[in-house]
């Protein structure tokens, strides 16, 4: 897969810092959209469509988060371009966490925003199963009725209804078979606290207060399990923080990059 997948890509294309954004499941790098201006021209923005979503290549049938850690390390070196700050939204920090482990070197840091560096429980195995069955029968349309919602805190939902519409949207021009790929993948995914805890790499988690995907429980088992990362809570958002609070988060992002 690695050195031969088709990447659609956007560079900001200034900036001393360098900072890549890997966006979630069911979403593409338009997700970004209003967000990367936050950021430039503090430092230089690439968000890149992740092979399987938006118009990036599927390559086989269970993309992996290595795999994925590949692509984006191979777009590193074709773009000659030494270290990044990988910031990652939910699967996207799976993917950013793959690359910790293999590519430490490259990594000025690494950012968790509204991910989990725990593996997939079997309750949630069983559900992205269903979710690979539900597309297999032509059923996206069912992901599409309630995924969009569910990431933003029930308090923001009527005021941000625009970007739940353009992410349903997003749902339904993703193709079948990339999203059964990146399930798979997220699926097979393992444990990354030792991993994190002994990496030099420089850490921080951006949490949402009212994540319905990553309960405040469940994010303070981790950070427990991680003290030597920064953590940064958003107080009024749920899975969709850069969307929820952009400045919040574009000033904990900046923080965490520019010094």
């Amino acid at each position: 897969m690695a050195g031969t997948t088709a990447l659609h890509v956007a560079d900001s294309g200034s900036g001393e810092k360098v900072i890549v954004l890997l966006h979630g499941y069911l979403e593409s790098m338009y997700v970004w959209d209003d967000f990367v201006p936050l950021l430039t021209p503090s430092m230089r923005v690439i968000t890149l469509d992740i092979p399987g979503h938006g118009i990036s290549e599927v390559k086989g049938e269970v993309h992996t988060m290595e795999q994925m850690a590949d692509v984006v390390k191979d777009m590193l070196d074709a773009m000659g371009i030494e270290r990044v700050t990988l910031c990652g939204h939910s699967m996207g920090g799976y993917i950013a966490l793959a690359f910790c482990e293999r590519y430490p070197e490259r990594l000025d840091g690494v950012v968790l925003l509204s991910s989990s560096p725990m593996p997939d429980t079997e309750l949630k195995r069983e559900n992205r199963r269903r979710e690979i069955a539900l597309v297999k029968a032509g059923k996206k349309v069912v992901l599409a009725s309630v995924a969009p919602e569910t990431g933003f805190a029930e308090h923001n939902r009527k005021r941000l209804k625009d970007y739940i519409e353009d992410l349903v949207e997003q749902v339904h021009i993703t193709e079948d078979e990339g999203i059964i790929a990146l399930l798979g993948g997220m699926m097979c995914r393992k444990d990354q606290n030792e991993m994190l805890r002994t990496s030099a790499v420089r850490q921080l988690f951006i949490l949402g207060k009212w994540d319905n995907y990553i309960p405040v429980e469940a994010a303070e088992e981790f950070i427990a399990l991680n003290p030597q990362a920064k953590v940064v809570w958003l107080e009024q958002s749920g899975h969709m923080g850069f969307i929820e609070e952009p400045e919040a988060c574009a000033e904990a992002l900046k923080e965490f990059v520019l010094n």
